[in-house]
């Protein structure tokens, strides 16, 4: 990474792997995390925070002796896609309830900081608002381009 990112050089390092995993369909393992910070010129913090992303998003996994592997079939989109679609899946409109962090851990399978972290994109997007005392709810209605 040749200079500063405002959104977080390590998210951008993890869309630039998931990008390539789904685009290589072959591989099983991630090259080792020396290779990651030797090809994206960053620390191992901060590929371990990449990984870690990728990792609360299903996308890979932890395999001591391995390094890191691809987790294979499921939903491969990114939490903070399956999150927004919530919204969608949900029929939810403007000024509705958004689901607890509880029910959205559960629902995902995600820990409650992978969450957190979705959510607080969600409300600095503008898709959702916190409500003292009543939880967050929809602020404004999705609008995506389709993705290949």
């Amino acid at each position: 990474m040749s200079e500063a990112s405002p959104r977080g050089t390590y998210l951008i390092i993890a869309e630039t792997l998931r990008n390539e995993i789904q685009a290589d369909q072959g591989g099983d393992t991630l090259p080792s995390e020396a290779d990651l910070m030797n090809s994206h010129d960053v620390s191992r913090n901060t590929i371990r925070r990449a990984l870690k992303v990728l990792e609360a998003d299903g996308v890979v996994e932890s395999a001591p002796g391995i390094g890191w592997r691809v987790v294979r079939g499921g939903d491969r989109r990114s939490l903070a896609e399956r999150m927004t679609d919530v919204i969608k899946e949900d029929s939810l409109s403007v000024g509705d309830t958004y689901p607890s962090e509880a029910k959205l851990c559960e629902r995902f399978g995600a820990s409650r900081t992978a969450v957190r972290r979705v959510l607080a994109q969600m409300e600095g997007n503008g898709l959702l608002a916190t409500v003292h005392g009543k939880g967050r709810t929809v602020r404004a209605l999705p609008t995506r381009t389709a993705r290949s």
